[in-house]
């Protein structure tokens, strides 16, 4: 009988252990704070990199200007050594992901990894004296545009008007 008997206090004190702990965990929930919501986008300086970009590339680099101040710069690059590749990203007002993307890579290469997937339309926009074309059905929808050997590529999550008003700001001096 003695044996039970041990048997019963090592249950019971199991028991008892996880109740602090659990009590000690609702404490700790309760009083140490948190913050659910969403994090502040940061926005970025993009001046030095677009310098940078328009000094070195084989093409018109180009940059947003006269965007509202809703619109954040959230990352920026340029590897002149992969194409010379310029990237810039924003958060739109809305919350969506815009970004222009230029590389004087192979266009069909080059427009499948900046829409990530995306697929030509036949339909296309005059913006600004240029012809650009809608790509659908990958993760982003863009706006395409070649020239000089070089690919224009706005991408996005952002919604068709927002890939326009981007293009619109888009200035390469």
């Amino acid at each position: 009988m003695a044996g039970s008997n041990g048997k019963q206090k090592t249950v019971r004190d199991m028991a008892l252990s996880l109740g602090l702990i659990g009590i000690a965990a609702a404490v700790m929930y309760v009083f140490i704070p948190h913050d659910d919501s969403a994090p502040e986008v940061r926005r970025v300086d993009y001046r030095v990199e677009l310098l940078t970009a328009r000094r070195a590339a084989s093409y018109p680099v180009a940059a947003p200007e006269g965007l509202p101040q809703e619109w954040k710069a959230t990352s920026v690059r340029f590897q002149g050594d992969d194409f010379d590749l310029w990237h810039l990203g924003f958060h739109a007002p809305d919350g969506q992901y815009v970004q222009i993307q230029q590389s004087t890579q192979k266009p069909s290469t080059f427009i499948d990894e900046a829409s990530q997937g995306g697929e030509a339309t036949r339909t296309t926009q005059r913006i600004d004296g240029r012809t650009w074309t809608r790509y659908t059905g990958g993760r982003y929808d863009a706006l395409v545009h070649t020239e000089r050997g070089a690919t224009t590529v706005v991408a996005g999550t952002g919604s068709f008007a927002q890939l326009t008003e981007m293009t619109e700001a888009l200035r390469t001096e």
